[in-house]
């Protein structure tokens, strides 16, 4: 299915053509101004018929497009990877609602709780959904070397910092990549109140209309079992550490 974003020219049966104006990806519900009017029309792509500008039928629910970026995201990375930039790193976990997921690009050492934040190289699935985009000079429905070329134009410098060896990882990344790619993304958070790490990475469906994950278990990544191994008892206080000065904020990742 062809990208929908505000800005794409569509066309219905009754009102012709217009523009949309606002969309959200997880419920299929678009704003849709057409002609001289001054109000915009909501619209769902469920069940009104809405097409492309070109007469392309929109099938969302056979065709659900991703709620969140990290599909894509996977993909631009194994790319980077097998072109020497091993030093790159993703790491997801979910907003405290559970709706939607994180996601952060990382280079240079692999600290997995202490990550260098550069601006533009995180966002969350709930951005995504009203504007599919990751932020670079991209455009929606962008392929992978189409973001990647973004990326490297957006920040050239911290793109360097990830060119490097980091064969641990980037063969880890793979075996992840060939078992969730294309439906699926995984999480390197769990809820602690639930118990210790679990043997396995959670893993999250891309789209809304996929079954569950039924793939084998994904070991989690290198150096990541460590960082667990003082997590305070059942009964005890769970300390919550605040961000370092500069570092953005919970509420803008």
């Amino acid at each position: 299915m062809k990208p929908l974003a505000a800005g794409t020219v569509i066309f219905h049966r009754d009102r012709g053509y217009g523009v949309v104006t606002s969309i959200n990806l997880m419920t299929g519900w678009i704003s849709a101004r057409f002609g001289n009017e001054g109000r915009t029309l909501d619209l769902n792509l469920s069940c009104d018929q809405v097409q492309h500008a070109d007469g392309e039928a929109i099938y969302f629910r056979r065709a659900t497009p991703d709620r969140m970026p990290h599909g894509r995201l996977m993909q631009m990375m194994r790319e980077l990877h097998q072109a020497g930039y091993e030093r790159l790193y993703l790491f997801s976990w979910p907003k405290p609602s559970g709706l939607h997921l994180r996601w952060h690009l990382f280079t240079g050492p692999r600290h997995w709780m202490q990550r260098s934040w550069r601006e533009g190289w995180y966002g969350s699935g709930a951005q995504y959904n009203s504007n599919p985009v990751l932020g670079w000079g991209d455009a929606p429905g962008a392929s992978t070397h189409e973001l990647l070329s973004a990326l490297a134009k957006f920040d050239p410098q911290g793109l360097a910092q990830a060119l490097g060896r980091d064969e641990d990882h980037s063969k880890w990344f793979a075996e992840v990549c060939d078992a969730l790619l294309p439906d699926y993304t995984f999480s390197l958070s769990w809820d602690q109140r639930n118990g210790p790490r679990p043997a396995a990475m959670p893993v999250i469906p891309l789209r809304s209309n996929l079954p569950p994950y039924k793939g084998p278990d994904l070991r989690w990544p290198p150096g990541w079992a460590g960082l667990w191994s003082h997590l305070p008892l059942k009964d005890e206080p769970l300390v919550i550490r605040t961000n370092p000065a500069g570092v953005p904020s919970d509420a803008d990742r």
